[in-house]
């Protein structure tokens, strides 16, 4: 039998989906951060290659995590929503919605980036994640793509957090509280 704070209830998360939250989302600002320092360094700059290696490991494994935060909210109860208006609920949803099918453009468009040479990506030693398709100007267009999904995301996650803030300093109810403390 699982301990009873590790699994969400129907009124509150539990550890495991609150680690991910906010796990996801330090790696998601990390991998932002990192994307716009290195897309301004040059071949001849000394993190140049450690950066481009850095990022797509970093981000092949946010994918795997991604992918496991998925199954593990499909088979998690979802906390009730707070709050009274039927609205928020449909804008929750559908921001949440975005930001998973924003993360898993992101995963494919960063793929198309690394792969469009024909090369593997090679994930902090431990194994390969194989290219598969290459086209022409593929490494441009995806790339375009990339940059574009990101600053969307990182649009969406801001209106998250103020959506967040509003819930705790005027509606005041648990709905941040519970995203960091189970059974709040």
């Amino acid at each position: 039998m699982s301990h009873p704070l590790l699994r969400n209830t129907s009124s509150s998360y539990g550890w495991i989906s609150i680690a991910f939250h906010w796990l996801m989302a330090l790696a998601v600002f990390g991998l932002f951060g990192l994307g716009l320092y290195m897309v301004e360094l040059t071949y001849y700059d000394a993190w140049y290659r450690g950066s481009l290696d850095l990022h797509k490991s970093a981000g092949v494994i946010l994918a795997c995590a991604w992918l496991l935060r998925l199954l593990w909210k499909l088979t998690n109860p979802r906390p009730q929503a707070l709050g009274n208006h039927r609205w928020e609920h449909n804008v929750a949803h559908l921001a949440h919605a975005l930001l998973y099918l924003l993360m898993l453009a992101l995963f494919v468009t960063g793929y198309l980036i690394s792969t469009a040479d024909g090369r593997a990506i090679e994930v902090f030693g431990l194994f390969e994640l194989p290219a598969t398709l290459t086209l022409a100007n593929q490494e441009d267009i995806a790339g375009v793509i990339h940059w574009a999904l990101a600053w969307t995301l990182m649009a969406i996650v801001a209106l998250h957090a103020l959506a967040a803030i509003k819930h705790h300093w005027l509606d005041r109810d648990k709905t941040l509280i519970r995203m960091i403390k189970p059974g709040a």
